[in-house]
């Protein structure tokens, strides 16, 4: 059975619509999973007009419930009102409220089980919020929404993904003035094993190397533009290697991609939202917003609403195409991992953390002094 995957279409008025119609043009889709869209069908019908495209090859079929989903088609369910205003560019409370329904409907379906992964459209933080002001917690994005509802207490790692890189951070979406006070040696440690467990789990990277951005200019300088590096990075980093996992640096933001050594690395962990963000969508901007640490699987296009493109049939849904085929080929690679965890082979590591053979194993062959079974 081809898994369910949710998709919320995110904010009316933005981009999202639009992508989604795109990619689920491909002709791929419908073999590898069920796509269940999470908006409303007068919305989307709103969206194909203006566009000029129709909907899928197959009409899209509306139902009230996820398990009535049908392998071969697409599906949507209606989380809002048909008399929701759409108007494209512009940020309005309507649209934050549509747009948090359809992930609090989704995000319902996945923890009933009856959906496999979730993949989100863009949406606007502050018309969400305008729109849920009377609930006792703020929205603070799609990340801290979901940790609080499939993370290890309350907690998930925010991570981009494409071909080139894997990057990771240690603060989401925090105001560069509070940064330097949540780097603590606690938080990168956690960070740390939800980006390796990730990378081995959902990516199947055996040994993934990590490499850990400094915090100040030049990596601090022994000290002498900023110590956390000496007091707080340092220190975690030491004590992940002392735990097993292949851990390096801190190295300086600027030197290790100006010089591209992210390359010699599986992933990267950086400090703060625009140190990792803005190299990484300097070289790629058709990404994957994909969100570790959960335990369920959840990726978007590493775009926002795209107000600006909003109705002029310009945006692409290469991020979102891959952001699809992500979350399918994620999920299976996570339940396959599980499957294969159940009775493990012993594992016997031939090299050390620095790639280098073990002293008591030969290049070929077992331990030495003894006897190799031929």
């Amino acid at each position: 059975m081809k898994p369910i995957v949710a998709i919320t279409a995110g904010d009316p008025n933005g981009v999202g619509y639009e992508v989604i119609i795109k990619s689920l043009h491909d002709p791929h889709i419908l073999e590898l999973c069920t796509p269940v869209v999470y908006g409303n069908l007068q919305v989307a019908r709103h969206w194909a007009k203006t566009l000029d495209v129709e909907l899928h090859g197959l009409q899209w079929q509306p139902i009230d419930d996820v398990r009535k989903a049908q392998e071969g088609q697409v599906s949507i369910i209606s989380c809002y009102a048909d008399t929701t205003p759409i108007k494209p560019g512009e940020a309005t409370p309507e649209a934050g409220k549509a747009a948090y329904e359809s992930l609090k409907r989704a995000a319902g379906d996945l923890q009933q089980g009856t959906a496999d992964a979730l993949v989100t459209a863009p949406l606007n933080k502050e018309t969400v919020n305008g729109a849920i002001s009377h609930q006792s917690s703020a929205f603070s994005g799609h990340t801290e929404y979901l940790a609080h509802l499939f993370g290890k207490d309350d907690r998930a790692l925010m991570m981009l993904v494409s071909e080139r890189m894997k990057v990771a951070l240690v603060c989401n979406h925090t105001p560069i003035t509070e940064v330097a006070s949540q780097i603590t040696e606690e938080r990168i440690l956690q960070k740390l094993a939800m980006l390796d467990e990730c990378l081995q789990i959902d990516f199947r990277i055996r040994n993934p190397r990590i490499a850990v951005l400094a915090l100040n200019p030049h990596a601090g300088d022994n000290g002498l533009i900023g110590k956390e590096e000496q007091q707080i990075i340092l220190p975690a980093i030491e004590k992940a290697r002392a735990e097993g996992k292949w851990v390096f640096g801190p190295y300086a933001a600027d030197g290790f991609f100006g010089s591209g050594s992210y390359t010699g690395y599986d992933a990267v962990l950086a400090m703060y939202h625009d140190q990792g963000l803005a190299p990484f969508k300097a070289l790629d901007m058709n990404g994957v917003n994909y969100t570790a640490g959960l335990r369920i699987i959840r990726t978007s296009p590493d775009h926002g609403t795209g107000y600006d493109l909003a109705g002029k049939n310009q945006a692409s849904a290469e991020s979102m195409l891959h952001a699809i085929y992500m979350a399918v080929d994620s999920l299976a690679i996570r339940r396959e991992s599980h499957e294969l965890r159940k009775n493990p082979l012993p594992f016997i590591d031939r090299f050390d953390i620095e790639g280098r053979p073990r002293p008591e194993f030969r290049t070929f062959g077992g331990p030495k002094n003894k006897p190799r079974e031929v």
